[in-house]
This record gives structure tokens, C-alpha cells and sequence, in this order.
């Protein structure tokens, strides 16, 4: 099967070349490690008796993340190492700014064909891989099982759309479904759809989810408002407080969500409301795009990639890359992104959650399915099925100090029941980990 796999992928990866690099030439950032595509891996330290070297691909931001608590534990064990690849080069960024520390060589995820990625094995020699999510690359999987490398899928899902799809071709799936030693699944769910596509079920365990053992490191009130003057959001005196004004926050937004956030941002201030919009969206390269669509408002905006802003704006822009969380903490009430038609999916509604904010998100979390069944349950979350339905319960919980209050605490007491993700899945890492030392 990994020569049918082998024969296709080199002329479709031809075909698909051109959308790609236009792509990585819009979003910026990857000449830095580029060769790593190819399987060039960046010098790393030679291995050392008795000490394990882990590879762990993370493939974007959010994963990026998520992992922070797995590689802070793997540091603190003497007898680990950890290489770390990421895919994206907004997760490169990050990755090199928080984890240079942590980890023993950091670079880019080769193209999953057998001429690159048993290059890349050679060269990192790792004994044990670990894929994060999403990521189930057949060439990688199979090159890890030929030299008897285990390969662990940590925090695993299958979204609606993958699993239709791969429900399809699920006599594809069997050479990969072998080769993973173990599947800890994000949710129930999740072990149940790869149960269904053949993994076998000894190997698959559901251990939670790692982006709800997230801690996020709180701004002071000083910082706040500090962030504030630098994004160009109006700022009390002393605090970040009711007296600086109500900050509507879309977080990871998508095209055409950002146009329902800014009518609902006039609308609110019709109501008599002292409130500013925060605009994230999702890929920082439509800023263009963005500062097209607010020109023609008559609002006054500030994009945060343009450095601090020189006084109070009506629209900021957070433009810049691993900055999310900062900024949700400014946000008295949080649109998820990606979730309003025609986009599907959703981004994550977890850090919002987690620092305890009343959250809006559109019925297209498919994505994040039993995290928003999960918070609906709590009653942490509002759904709103329409952009005008997004207008409407905006302005009205912008209005509504006590129902924003309800939300945000019931988002708190959902963040603080769902926990231990982190530690079950260390727990089957380092068992595996003891069968390699013996």
C-alpha cells in the first residue's frame, strides 16, 4: 500500500505546488529552513548514551501551544530530548521564541515523501515520534515502524469532514492504522471514529484534551493598560477597567465575520455604549484585505503590526503572530471565528474559556464539537446562527453587564472540571518510553 501512497503523492504534490508556494509567499517567513521540506535537518547535538530523543511534530500555532506543558515535563527528565518540527512558519516563529529551552533543534516538517522523510530519519535518529492532532502522515509512519520507532498520536481527532472522507478510503488507512503504536484521542468521539476506520481498539485511548491543561499567564492591570494605549484602545487612568471602555473582541476571524462585528460595533454605540472592536483574524496576510474593508467604515483603526498606536482608535487590529491570548484578556465579550456560513469548522473556543469570558460562536464548531457540546452544557457559550443574529446578541450582551457575568463564570467552573489531559498522556508516553530503556 505505501507504493500506491508513493506513486501518487509525487505527481499530485507537483499539481499542488504552485497554490502552496503562493501561499507560503503570501504569509511570509519561510526562506528561514526551507531545505528542511527537502530533509535537511538543522545541526543537532549529537545523541548521548541513555538519553531518548522524542519527535514531535506540532503543526501550527495552536498546537504549538498546546504542547507547552509536554515539553516543560520532557526538560525536567534527564533521560529525554525532544527535536521539535512545526509546519507552518507562524508556528516556526513561536516555536523559536518559547521553546529554544526546552528542546534540542527546532525545524520544518519534511514533505511526506519517502526521498525527504527517510532523509529527515537519518538525520534525527529519534526513538520515539509523537504527532500532534491531526497529523497522520503515511511515508513518516512507515519510516518510523521500518526502523522499529514507536509512534504516538497525542491529543488526536478526526473533524466531521476527515472522517467522512477517510471513511471512504478506510482500506487506505490500514498500513497507517498498524503503524501507530498508540491514538490518545482528544474525546470520546474521536476513539470511536478510529475504531471505525480500523485502528485497532487496544491501541486507541481517550486521555482528553491537552489545549484545556493550557496555562495562560495573566497580564497585570499595568500591562493591560499598557496593551491597551499600545493597540489603540481608550484606557482608564489607573485600570483596564468598566471606565475604559467595553472591548468586543473577534478572535481568529474569518472574511465576512469581520464586516458583522463592525456593524455591531456601530450599532452598539447608537445604544449610547462606550465600546472599541478588536479584530484578530485568523491569517494575519489579509490585513490588506481588512484595512480595505475599514476604510470605507469611517472608523478610525490601527493594525498592531504597525507598532504602538499614537492615540484612541475605534477598530484594532491585531495582526501579529502567538498574541491571541494577550489580547482576550482585554475582551469583555469574545466572537469565535470561522464558525458563521460559508465557513466551517470553527477556531478554538478554549483559551477564551479558560480566562473565564462570555463567549459568542456560530453553528459551524465542527471542529470543536465536543468542546462546544461540553460548554453549551455548562452554559458557557451562546450560539448565534446568522451574522444579523451575531449583531443582535452582541449589542445586547454588551448592554447586559449580568449576563456576560453568567457566561464568563460558568466558562471558569468548565475550565476548572476539565483538566488532567496532560498528565494521562505523559502517563502512556512514558510507559512506553520504560519498554524502550529495558
Amino acid at each position: 500500500m505505501i507504493w500506491i501512497y508513493r506513486f501518487l503523492f509525487l505527481p499530485l504534490l507537483l499539481l499542488a505546488s504552485p497554490y502552496y508556494l503562493w501561499r507560503m509567499r503570501r504569509r511570509g517567513g519561510y526562506a528561514d529552513g526551507f531545505s528542511h521540506r527537502f530533509g535537511e535537518v538543522p545541526a543537532l547535538p549529537p545523541k548521548r548514551p541513555g538519553v531518548r530523543r522524542l519527535w514531535l511534530q506540532a503543526v501550527s500555532v495552536g498546537e504549538v501551544l498546546a504542547i507547552a506543558p509536554l515539553l516543560e515535563a520532557f526538560k525536567r527528565d534527564p533521560h529525554v530530548e525532544v527535536y521539535l518540527t512545526t509546519t507552518t512558519s507562524t508556528g516556526y516563529a513561536l516555536a523559536k521564541e518559547k521553546y529554544a529551552g526546552l528542546i534540542c533543534g527546532l525545524g520544518y516538517f519534511p514533505i511526506d515523501f519517502w526521498l525527504f522523510n527517510s532523509r529527515a530519519w537519518r538525520a534525527v535518529q529519534a526513538d520515539l515520534a509523537i504527532l500532534m492532532e491531526g497529523e497522520r502522515w503515511p511515508e513518516h509512519v512507515h519510516q518510523a515502524h521500518g526502523r522499529g520507532v514507536p509512534v504516538i498520536s497525542v491529543n488526536a481527532r478526526l473533524s466531521d469532514r476527515s472522517f467522512r472522507r477517510s471513511h471512504r478510503f478506510k482500506w487506505a488507512l490500514r498500513p497507517l492504522a498498524r503503524g501507530m503504536t498508540r491514538v490518545l484521542c482528544a474525546a470520546k468521539r474521536d476513539e470511536q471514529r478510529f475504531k471505525a476506520l480500523g485502528f485497532p481498539a487496544e491501541r486507541l485511548q481517550t486521555t482528553g484534551n491537552l489545549k484545556l491543561d493550557v496555562s495562560i499567564p495573566l497580564l497585570t492591570d499595568a500591562e493591560q493598560v499598557q496593551l491597551r494605549r499600545e493597540l489603540g484602545l481608550p484606557t482608564a487612568s489607573t485600570s483596564p477597567g468598566p471606565a475604559a471602555g467595553l472591548v468586543l473582541l473577534g478572535s481568529s476571524t474569518w472574511a465576512g465575520e469581520e464586516d458583522a462585528l463592525l456593524t455591531a460595533l456601530k450599532t452598539a454605540r447608537a445604544r449610547g455604549l462606550t465600546v472599541s472592536l478588536l479584530l484578530v483574524p485568523r491569517h494575519a496576510e489579509r490585513r490588506e484585505e481588512l484595512r480595505g474593508l475599514l476604510a470605507k467604515t469611517g472608523l478610525t483603526f490601527h493594525f498592531r503590526s504597525e507598532g504602538p498606536a499614537s492615540g484612541p482608535v475605534d477598530v484594532a487590529v491585531g495582526d501579529t503572530t502567538g498574541e491571541l491570548r494577550k489580547f482576550t484578556q482585554l475582551a469583555d465579550l469574545v466572537f469565535t471565528g470561522k464558525s458563521l456560513a460559508p465557513h466551517d469548522g470553527g477556531q478554538t473556543p478554549v483559551e477564551a474559556a479558560i480566562l473565564g469570558k462570555p463567549v459568542l460562536h456560530g453553528p459551524r464548531m465542527t471542529n470543536f464539537r465536543d468542546i462546544i457540546r461540553s460548554l453549551t452544557e455548562a452554559g458557557a457559550v451562546r450560539k448565534v446562527d446568522t451574522h444579523a443574529d451575531l449583531i443582535a446578541a452582541a449589542v445586547e450582551l454588551l448592554q447586559d453587564a449580568a449576563q456576560r457575568e453568567q457566561l464568563a463564570a460558568a466558562a471558569r467552573e468548565w475550565s476548572a472540571t476539565n483538566r488532567g489531559a496532560t498528565d494521562r498522556t505523559l502517563a502512556v508516553i512514558r510507559t512506553q518510553l520504560g519498554a524502550l530503556r529495558m
